[in-house]
């Protein structure tokens, strides 16, 4: 494994050690942990983009269930595989790819979860909306669908902070925040603003890498680049709906919520404690029990995000 560097992997050190040639110059960043099956429909969605620019970088955060060799059995040209070495949870697997893609030299990168299937056309229409605004954007985040072709609910752009955006009648919708389930921004705008934050781990890192970046930028989605969201849990995020295995992981979500919407003054600690508080209500009137130790997760993420001070890394030279 290579060196660390702010709590990742060193992308520079993995460069010189010859793990990538960059032959495009679009990089799909794509992170995946024990979903090989997930994964291997990715990248054949990928493939069939037919764009010869595009590299594919997977980063493998450890995986244990034959990841990379179904990688390589593939035998799909264009496509580099990376282990991180651990388990840095999205967060950091992001934070390590996008790093190690703009160092590499790409111009652009199309960010997505290994459960994205990218419809054909889907990069074309991202790369003509570039082009139209002639790369003055900060991001460009696709439609997301569910395997059924109803709208995904969970990956539905904000048009405020606390507000989905209407519909997807317009060819570019100014959007604010979006998840990486295919989202596009050139290298460039990393290098202005920094990378993800790793320490998030998962959840909320997308929501606040392109908060982040509509800050600064204005931002779109775009209608006409569709990708279909498999999900293999297709719950809420909520504590209260949730099944009980997965309860633990909810520390973080609550913790990066407040870090996410305590950026926003007053109206996002409002925003934060009316959140909290329904999610609270709801697991009270529950019926799967535990009651206790979900409230305690709630709000002890609440005081973890209250303390929580990650650093913003920068792409280091």
């Amino acid at each position: 494994m290579a060196t660390q560097r702010n709590g990742v992997p060193d992308a520079q050190a993995l460069s010189q050690k010859g793990l990538m040639m960059q032959t495009g110059k679009i990089a799909a960043v794509v992170v995946t942990y024990n979903r090989k099956e997930l994964l291997c429909r990715c990248l054949q969605a990928l493939h069939a983009q037919n764009q010869p620019e595009l590299d594919v970088l997977v980063f493998d955060n450890a995986s244990t269930d034959g990841t990379e060799a179904a990688v390589r059995q593939l035998a799909l040209p264009q496509i580099f595989y990376h282990n991180t070495g651990r388990n840095l949870g999205g967060a950091g697997g992001f934070s390590y790819g996008i790093q190690t893609a703009v160092r590499a030299g790409y111009e652009y990168l199309w960010i997505m979860d290994d459960d994205t299937l990218p419809e054909p056309g889907a990069l074309e229409a991202l790369l003509r909306a570039d082009a139209s605004l002639k790369g003055e954007y900060g991001w460009l985040s696709s439609r997301a669908l569910t395997p059924e072709g109803a709208d995904q609910p969970m990956n539905r752009q904000r048009k405020t902070p606390y507000l989905d955006i209407d519909g997807y009648e317009q060819p570019r919708v100014p959007s604010v925040m979006a998840s990486f389930v295919s989202l596009f921004v050139r290298s460039r705008t990393v290098q202005r603003v920094g990378l993800p934050i790793a320490e998030f781990f998962i959840w909320s890192d997308d929501w606040e890498y392109t908060r982040r970046i509509s800050r600064l930028l204005p931002c779109f989605t775009v209608s006409d680049s569709r990708v279909v969201h498999a999900m293999q849990n297709s719950t809420v995020v909520n504590i209260a709906a949730d099944v009980p295995a997965r309860w633990d992981r909810y520390r973080y979500f609550y913790r990066n919520d407040v870090y996410l919407y305590r950026r926003e003054g007053l109206i996002g600690w409002l925003w934060i404690l009316a959140k909290f508080s329904w999610h609270s209500a709801q697991v009270l009137i529950s019926k799967s029990g535990r009651r206790k130790e979900r409230l305690a997760i709630i709000w002890k993420g609440f005081a973890a995000g209250v303390r929580f001070n990650p650093p913003i890394h920068k792409i280091e030279e």
